[in-house]
């Protein structure tokens, strides 16, 4: 699998703007190397829309369309209407949008986007801040993340989107990350077969924001997995839940010793942590239980 990639002609060229060890840029080339050059993205202000260039430049070699903030699903939905109007309904419309522009400004537009089941794949590319403007927090932050806006701490919960999602009973709805990265490949390969509104939502550690090493964000991601705070799973049409990895094979302590944004938690802040992974997981497990009945 991994050698039918490198033989495609890469969608993200060499010499864009990410930084070093950016994993943002590495999660955009496998996903539009699976979607493949018959495709048009939509990429608002963020920290992709850095990667990509400043219009007219692209780093791509689809067609970019750069919208508002808060506009990305709604101007993928207009795209997606033109293409067919033409009769290329099988050019592929792909937002590659950040957490900000997802959970936060962007939310109305997504929500209406996904009642109406417009056909487009809409890629989240969660850092859980927005990082390309000073690393504030976002809905997508964690509980307890120090941010450039929360120094003390963030007070609440990361906000559950494929959850949200799942209630609007899209017909794909799922997590994954390049850390794991066999299992994103599939379901960007999965996604691109089925008609309709698709969300994939991947976590992309940022190097700088997270406080990791340049070569840090791969292994944070993984971590993310291992301890249960980033769960691999998937929904179809709202109901069926299938997760992904299983397997808890470390406790969430080990994956904030990773990342400075978390040096300065305290002994019962890292329990309470660790609870509200626990809580997450076992509703998750009882949602995936539910859907093999």
């Amino acid at each position: 699998m991994m050698q039918a990639i490198e033989n495609r002609e890469p969608m993200l060229c060499s010499g864009h703007a990410a930084c070093p060890g950016c994993m943002e840029a590495l999660s955009a080339r496998h996903v539009l190397a699976r979607v493949g050059p018959d495709a048009m993205a939509v990429i608002p202000p963020s920290c992709m829309a850095i990667i990509a260039g400043p219009q007219p430049f692209s780093s791509l070699r689809i067609p970019v369309y750069q919208p508002t903030l808060e506009a990305s699903a709604a101007a993928a939905s207009g795209l997606r209407r033109a293409l067919d109007a033409q009769g290329k309904t099988s050019t592929q419309v792909v937002v590659l949008a950040g957490d900000g522009g997802t959970y936060d400004i962007g939310l109305q537009c997504l929500s209406s986007a996904a009642e109406r089941n417009e056909d487009m794949l809409y890629v989240c590319l969660d850092n859980e801040g927005y990082m390309n403007t000073g690393a504030q927090k976002s809905s997508s932050t964690p509980h307890y993340a120090r941010t450039g806006s929360t120094p003390g701490g963030k007070v609440t919960r990361k906000k559950n989107l494929t959850e949200i999602l799942a209630a609007h009973r899209v017909p794909y709805a799922a997590t994954a990350t390049a850390g794991f990265l066999p299992d994103l490949i599939r379901k960007v390969e999965k996604a691109k077969t089925i008609r309709g509104f698709r969300m994939l939502t991947l976590l992309v550690p940022c190097v700088d924001g997270w406080g990791l090493p340049d070569d840090g964000a791969l292994r944070a991601a993984r971590y993310a997995v291992e301890c249960g705070a980033f769960p691999l799973y998937e929904v179809e049409d709202g109901v069926r839940y299938t997760l992904n990895y299983g397997l808890r094979t470390r406790p969430v302590r080990d994956y904030l010793a990773l990342q400075k944004r978390y040096s300065h938690m305290q002994e019962a802040e890292i329990g309470s942590l660790q609870a509200e992974v626990d809580e997450g997981w076992g509703r998750l497990m009882r949602q995936v239980e539910m859907a093999e009945v």
